[in-house]
Protein backbone atom coordinates (compact mmCIF):
# COMPACT_ATOMS: atom_id res chain seq x y z
CA UNK A 1 0.00 0.00 0.00
CA UNK A 2 1.60 3.42 -0.43
CA UNK A 3 2.56 5.58 2.53
CA UNK A 4 3.01 8.43 0.36
CA UNK A 5 4.25 10.07 -3.02
CA UNK A 6 6.38 12.65 -3.30
CA UNK A 7 6.40 15.12 -6.22
CA UNK A 8 9.39 17.02 -7.32
CA UNK A 9 9.26 21.40 -7.32
CA UNK A 10 11.68 23.92 -8.51
CA UNK A 11 10.47 26.27 -5.74
CA UNK A 12 9.59 24.67 -2.29
CA UNK A 13 7.92 28.37 -0.74
CA UNK A 14 5.41 28.04 -4.21
CA UNK A 15 4.91 24.56 -4.00
CA UNK A 16 3.84 25.24 -0.01
CA UNK A 17 1.54 27.68 -0.92
CA UNK A 18 -0.63 25.57 -3.29
CA UNK A 19 -0.22 22.20 -1.13
CA UNK A 20 -1.06 23.53 2.15
CA UNK A 21 -4.78 24.82 1.68
CA UNK A 22 -5.17 21.78 -0.18
CA UNK A 23 -4.26 19.52 2.91
CA UNK A 24 -6.09 21.94 5.21
CA UNK A 25 -9.65 21.45 3.02
CA UNK A 26 -8.33 17.73 3.45
CA UNK A 27 -7.97 17.57 7.38
CA UNK A 28 -4.14 17.39 7.60
CA UNK A 29 -1.50 19.95 7.90
CA UNK A 30 2.52 19.28 7.75
CA UNK A 31 3.89 16.53 9.26
CA UNK A 32 7.58 17.05 7.88
CA UNK A 33 9.45 20.31 6.78
CA UNK A 34 12.61 20.89 6.48
CA UNK A 35 14.99 22.86 4.06
CA UNK A 36 14.28 21.45 0.53
CA UNK A 37 11.06 18.73 1.74
CA UNK A 38 8.09 19.75 2.82
CA UNK A 39 5.33 16.73 3.63
CA UNK A 40 1.41 16.47 4.53
CA UNK A 41 -0.55 13.84 6.29
CA UNK A 42 -0.89 12.03 9.27
CA UNK A 43 2.01 11.42 11.15
CA UNK A 44 0.10 8.23 11.96
CA UNK A 45 0.38 6.50 9.00
CA UNK A 46 -2.67 7.73 6.54
CA UNK A 47 -0.78 8.20 3.13
CA UNK A 48 0.45 11.65 2.23
CA UNK A 49 2.25 13.78 -0.52
CA UNK A 50 5.42 15.66 -0.44
CA UNK A 51 6.62 18.21 -2.70
CA UNK A 52 11.17 18.01 -3.12
CA UNK A 53 13.61 19.38 -4.40
CA UNK A 54 15.41 16.77 -6.28
CA UNK A 55 18.01 15.75 -4.05
CA UNK A 56 20.37 15.18 -7.22
CA UNK A 57 20.29 18.94 -7.48
CA UNK A 58 19.00 18.56 -11.17
CA UNK A 59 15.85 20.42 -12.16
CA UNK A 60 12.62 18.72 -10.92
CA UNK A 61 10.86 17.56 -14.12
CA UNK A 62 6.76 16.28 -14.74
CA UNK A 63 6.68 12.75 -15.38
CA UNK A 64 4.43 11.48 -18.70
CA UNK A 65 1.63 10.06 -17.25
CA UNK A 66 2.43 10.62 -13.90
CA UNK A 67 -0.91 11.69 -11.60
CA UNK A 68 -1.60 11.57 -7.68
CA UNK A 69 -5.24 11.03 -6.42
CA UNK A 70 -6.75 12.54 -3.69
CA UNK A 71 -9.65 11.09 -2.39
CA UNK A 72 -12.47 13.32 -1.71
CA UNK A 73 -15.52 12.49 1.02
CA UNK A 74 -17.85 14.23 -1.83
CA UNK A 75 -18.73 15.67 -4.57
CA UNK A 76 -18.68 19.55 -3.06
CA UNK A 77 -15.23 18.39 -1.98
CA UNK A 78 -14.06 17.80 -5.37
CA UNK A 79 -15.12 21.15 -6.21
CA UNK A 80 -13.28 23.09 -3.41
CA UNK A 81 -10.30 20.84 -3.94
CA UNK A 82 -10.34 22.00 -7.20
CA UNK A 83 -11.18 25.98 -6.55
CA UNK A 84 -8.34 25.65 -3.93
CA UNK A 85 -5.69 24.21 -6.71
CA UNK A 86 -6.76 26.57 -9.01
CA UNK A 87 -6.99 29.61 -6.39
CA UNK A 88 -3.46 28.73 -5.60
CA UNK A 89 -1.65 28.75 -8.80
CA UNK A 90 -2.71 25.31 -9.92
CA UNK A 91 -4.12 24.79 -13.21
CA UNK A 92 -6.73 23.01 -15.04
CA UNK A 93 -6.85 19.80 -16.82
CA UNK A 94 -10.60 19.28 -16.28
CA UNK A 95 -13.56 20.54 -14.31
CA UNK A 96 -15.37 18.12 -12.11
CA UNK A 97 -17.45 16.39 -12.98
CA UNK A 98 -18.63 12.29 -13.98
CA UNK A 99 -16.40 10.40 -16.06
CA UNK A 100 -17.10 7.13 -18.06
CA UNK A 101 -20.71 5.21 -17.83
CA UNK A 102 -21.86 3.76 -14.00
CA UNK A 103 -21.05 0.27 -13.30
CA UNK A 104 -23.21 -1.95 -12.50
CA UNK A 105 -24.02 -0.94 -9.03
CA UNK A 106 -24.86 2.48 -9.99
CA UNK A 107 -21.50 4.18 -9.32
CA UNK A 108 -19.95 6.22 -11.52
CA UNK A 109 -16.22 8.13 -11.19
CA UNK A 110 -16.76 11.53 -9.96
CA UNK A 111 -13.36 13.89 -10.54
CA UNK A 112 -11.66 16.81 -11.66
CA UNK A 113 -8.24 17.39 -12.76
CA UNK A 114 -5.33 20.17 -12.34
CA UNK A 115 -1.52 20.69 -12.31
CA UNK A 116 -0.05 22.25 -9.58
CA UNK A 117 2.69 25.12 -10.50
CA UNK A 118 5.65 22.97 -10.88
CA UNK A 119 2.90 21.02 -13.85
CA UNK A 120 2.48 17.92 -11.56
CA UNK A 121 -1.02 16.27 -12.37
CA UNK A 122 -3.27 15.74 -9.35
CA UNK A 123 -6.96 14.86 -9.18
CA UNK A 124 -9.91 14.74 -6.91
CA UNK A 125 -12.06 11.96 -7.06
CA UNK A 126 -14.53 9.57 -5.41
CA UNK A 127 -16.86 6.74 -6.66
CA UNK A 128 -20.56 7.96 -6.11
CA UNK A 129 -23.87 7.26 -6.77
CA UNK A 130 -25.41 8.55 -10.58
CA UNK A 131 -27.63 11.69 -9.62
Amino acid sequence: MIGYVTLGTNDLERAARFYDPLAAEMGVGRMMDFGTFIAWGKPEGAPGIAATKPFDGKEATVGNGTMVAIEARDRDQVKRLYDIALANGGSSEGEPGPRGEPDENGMVFYAAYFRDPDGNKLNAFLMDKVN
